[in-house]
């Protein structure tokens, strides 16, 4: 536990320290988006912070190769070139979103690097081996090269698009990731001490660096950013954190899982799914709403969840404290149960209930309603929404009365994402 430790504080260390150095860089290259009327920041704000948290992960993986106990682990079984997997695919990662933060890149391209960091991280044995599933669903079921190879790669862009859709405030992206790694660390320490394998404790690892990398960027990043990650910054936390999640998911031993039937045995299945399952729900409640409306599922817009806590009176802050407890909530609650080892129906009914509060929480609707009761009671004669701010807001934006408020501040981080 104390190696771990150290991997997290170096790493959030050497984060916070290079993030200085990074933003004057970005603004001396005009790496950072113009200011708009509509802004609520008056001089621009750089992006590549993604490049300080680069220099943090590659710093805790040299520490690690040096490390007596994390070190051998890194160095042993199928996840034996664990460093050089994830600075390579780093590297691809963190160049490509350099590229897009400072001269903007096609989508398309983008979606190539995300892939072919995906087919490094296989190429140097990074990879789901097999599917580890209890015997009422057919037990452990091994994959092919080509399956797994094609498994793997899509968990890793799915997870990188996930979290680049929910950076959209200050410290969000960090802060549910940071949780989500948490989580996922939990779950690996508990595991460890009931199986064996390398690949929990590269989980571990891996867990530990990214949570180190989130906590060193989030004092400069949280409301009011000094800075933003970019995709440099979400691209790289999102292929770490779908990364350790691959290493989890194989981590069960195959030959255990007939003797087992309970929550814990299939959690490294539904660990993913609690942990990215706000960014998840955001991504494909986008894609619905845009193809819906005859868009490109790429088109930016103002429909996503921070956007509607936003336009329903939150401040920057509290969106984000809203979400950031919330995931915690839901992660811990799914590690706590799989822990006690409780039936698998409790699982959906944790997720539908975790849904519906969520829903609850940003329904413009519900919250318009209770406004109106409350200046129904403060006003003669019970009358409805007047005067200057008192119009609705929707769910897709603020009133126009509502100037340099929400609307402003969740345009700040409005921006074309990939898929």
């Amino acid at each position: 536990m104390r190696e771990y430790l150290l991997l997290a504080l170096v790493t959030a260390a050497v984060t916070y320290l290079l993030v200085p150095p990074v933003r004057v860089f970005a603004l001396r290259i005009g790496a950072a988006p113009e200011v708009r009327d509509r802004d609520v920041h008056t001089v621009p704000i750089p992006r590549l912070g993604g490049l300080a948290m680069f220099g943090g992960m590659a710093a805790g993986l040299l520490l690690a190769t040096h490390l007596p106990y994390v070190g051998a682990q890194l160095a042993t079984g199928q996840a034996g070139q664990t460093v050089t997997a994830l600075l390579v695919a780093g590297g691809v990662i963190v160049l490509t979103g350099f590229l897009d933060d400072w001269l903007g890149m096609d989508a398309l391209v983008k979606l190539g690097g995300q892939i072919a960091a995906g087919g490094l991280l296989v190429y140097f044995g990074m990879y789901l081996p097999w599917l580890p599933l209890p015997k009422d669903m057919g037990g452990s079921t091994g994959l092919d090269p080509n399956l797994r190879t094609i498994i793997t790669i899509m968990i890793v862009v799915v997870v990188i698009n996930a979290v680049n859709f929910v950076d959209g405030l200050d410290g969000l992206a960090a802060g549910i990731v940071g949780i989500g790694a948490l989580a996922t660390f939990a779950y690996s320490i508990a595991l460890s001490q009931s199986s064996s394998g390398s690949r929990i404790n590269v989980t571990a690892a891996i867990a530990a660096i990214l949570i180190g990398m989130c906590l060193g960027f989030l004092p400069h990043n949280f409301n009011p950013a000094k800075i933003f990650m970019g995709d440099t910054g979400a691209m790289l936390i999102g292929m770490l954190l779908a990364t350790s999640l691959i290493t989890i998911i194989s981590s069960v031993d195959s030959g255990a899982l007939d003797r087992m039937n309970k929550f814990p045995v299939v959690l490294p299945l539904l660990l993913p799914i609690a942990v990215m399952v706000l960014p998840l729900l955001d991504l494909v409640m986008a894609v619905v709403r845009r193809t819906s409306a005859g868009l490109s599922p790429f088109a930016p817009d103002r429909g996503h969840l921070h956007h509607r806590l936003l336009d329903i009176g939150h401040s920057q802050r509290r969106s984000v404290l809203i979400m950031y407890g919330w995931t915690f909530l839901f992660s811990f609650t799914l590690v706590g149960l799989s822990i006690g080892g409780v039936p698998l129906i409790l699982f959906p009914i944790t997720v539908v209930l975790a849904i519906a509060v969520l829903i609850l929480m940003a329904s413009p609707r519900w919250r318009s309603r209770k406004g109106e009761r409350r200046r129904g009671k403060n006003k003669p004669g019970g009358g409805g929404a007047s005067g200057p701010g008192g119009g609705q807001s929707s769910a897709f934006g603020a009133g126009p009365s509502d100037p340099g408020t929400a609307e402003a501040s969740a345009t700040r981080h409005t921006r074309a994402t990939t898929l």
